[in-house]
């Protein structure tokens, strides 16, 4: 149970690390925000990088895995964030892609 609740953690930290990294960059360009956003958006993509070694299984798993975490995060930074509310059918995407991740997650491996 440990390492389950450890790997959803991990997967959380890396999808708003990556957000963040994004999004801040996104401010620059879009909202006319300073371009010193750059420097904590490079940070934080490093760390997003930083964090997906520290997953226990192979990159390209982990990676695949942590896409359905990541748009589930990324829905909850629209309405934290942007104020937008996710609609009903944003809800039902991010709940087939979590329950995609938990099938890569949770599969028998040899």
């Amino acid at each position: 149970m440990f390492v389950l609740l450890r790997a959803l953690g991990l997967f959380v930290l890396t999808a708003v690390a990556e957000i963040v990294g994004c999004y801040l960059p996104y401010l620059w360009l879009r909202e006319g925000k300073s371009p010193l956003l750059l420097v904590p958006a490079t940070m934080s993509l490093g760390a997003f990088a930083w964090l997906l070694t520290l997953h226990p299984t192979g990159a390209s798993r982990t990676y695949a895995a942590y896409g359905g975490v990541y748009i589930a995060a990324a829905l909850m930074w629209l309405w934290a964030v942007e104020g937008e509310r996710p609609s009903v059918w944003d809800i039902v995407g991010a709940l087939v892609a979590l329950a995609g991740m938990a099938i890569i997650v949770l599969a028998p491996r040899r």
